[in-house]
Parts: structure tokens; sequence; C-alpha cells
């Protein structure tokens, strides 16, 4: 999940994946990878994107599946990252229906 975060968090800047991949000073196959969920983002990448989106690197973890498995609170920490995955790619796929419309 953390993964599509990252991704929208680029997207709805509207910073292209080669830019985002210079600002970070990562190569751009890296970004896809990463984007992709193929690698896991480094603390230290985190913190890169905290800065840029001005917020916290508590607030991009939060989206990690990763975080803990402490029972009632873990499930509901994942399915509030995933509720709120879900609502922003829905408002990212209407953006793109009434662009090719």
């Amino acid at each position: 999940m953390i993964n599509e975060a990252l991704r929208l968090l680029r997207v709805f800047n509207d910073i292209k994946a080669k830019d985002m991949a210079k600002l970070l000073n990562i190569s751009p196959s890296y970004l896809s990878e990463i984007e992709k969920g193929k690698k896991d983002p480094s603390l230290n990448l985190i913190k890169k994107y905290a800065k840029m989106f001005n917020t916290s690197p508590s607030t991009i973890l939060f989206f990690s599946k990763k975080i803990s498995s402490d029972g009632n609170s873990s499930k509901f920490k994942k399915t509030i990252a995933k509720k709120t995955i879900d609502f922003l790619l829905g408002i990212e796929n209407e953006g793109k229906e009434k662009i090719s419309t």
C-alpha cells in the first residue's frame, strides 16, 4: 500500500516520474520499482518524500502494511489506509475519464 500512496503523492502533485526520480536523487527505474511495489522504500527515501510534500514520515508510513501486528488496532489501521488509497484511486480514475471524454 505504501507504494501506491507514494505514487499518488506524486500524481496528485502533478510531478512526472522522471522528474520525481531526479528530485529524490534516484533512478527512474528504481522509482518505478518502488511505485509498483517491487521494492520497499528506505526510511531515508520516505523522509525525502515527507520533506518534499511538507508532511511527516509517520504520515507516509501509515500506509505501510508492516506497521505492527497488534490485533484490532492493526486491522483498523490497514482498513483505513486501504479505504483512503481506494478513495484516491477513484479520484485519479475520475480525472482520467474526464480527460478521455
